[in-house]
């Protein structure tokens, strides 16, 4: 196990559902007694039906006032969009707890690309304050071929230094525009938490958490916080091609 780094494998979906749940929890209640409010990051896939399946029925246990809530990537369509990450996660869960929609932050579509980003980091530091934001929680997913967030193998912007949240206008997976977090960003949060199920993703697994030699490292692999903490939350599927123990 990597210095800074917890994997957790659970045995069963109720197990996963649940540690990930108490994770949110956990992080929402620090968070609001720190600072007074709670930064979570949304990103697609299977990650809100976790979510949902796992806080729906503990919603007492959190204040919800204090969630101020945005997406780590977004495709730049209209939010009722079928491939709007925004669209995924307010049907899926948003809607369903009582969070303020102004503490909803989400892509503006009627902007072009560069500017909408632009006008994403504007909301990110509206909340965070000037400078590099740091997020109390990333919910994070990971590609097939190792990309989260809208980071993908090769690409130009795993190198963006300067931007909190950049453009793409040619992404390898449809849609083509989109807008994303940048690892200064990511990998300044206080909790980044890779959600990963099922035996399609366990060579990838692999290769991020136990890599051969001269492997290159895929995105996912580069997600490591500077300040904060890094889990990864797996079932027996995705972690099947791990050779060593994982708690």
């Amino acid at each position: 196990m990597a210095s800074g780094r917890t994997v957790r494998v659970s045995g069963s979906e109720k197990e996963l559902i649940d540690a990930v749940a108490a994770l949110i929890i956990e992080e929402s209640n620090k968070a609001k007694e720190n600072h007074g409010f709670f930064s979570i990051g949304f990103s697609g896939g299977s990650i809100v039906k976790i979510v949902s399946a796992g806080l729906l029925g503990r919603q007492d246990e959190v204040d919800w006032s204090s969630w101020r809530v945005f997406m780590c990537d977004e495709r730049h369509v209209s939010l009722d969009h079928s491939d709007s990450n925004y669209k995924a996660v307010y049907d899926g869960f948003l809607s369903r707890v009582p969070i303020a929609k102004e503490h909803i932050y989400t892509d503006d579509p009627s902007l072009g690309l560069e500017e909408a980003a632009e006008a994403y980091a504007q909301k990110l530091n509206a909340v965070h304050g000037p400078g590099l934001p740091a997020m109390d929680l990333l919910l994070l997913g990971m590609g097939p071929d190792g990309h989260t967030c809208s980071l993908f193998p090769g690409h130009a912007l795993l190198k963006e230094s300067s931007k909190l949240v950049a453009s793409i206008s040619d992404s390898p997976k449809p849609p083509p525009q989109r807008i994303t977090l940048t690892f200064p960003v990511v990998n300044n949060a206080r909790c980044a938490a890779f959600i990963a199920a099922g035996e399609g993703k366990a060579p990838m697994i692999r290769r991020v958490l136990e890599p051969a030699n001269g492997e290159e490292p895929v995105p996912a692999a580069m997600v490591k916080p500077s300040n904060g903490t890094l889990i990864w939350f797996l079932d027996s599927g995705s972690s099947s091609q791990l050779q060593q123990a994982h708690l």
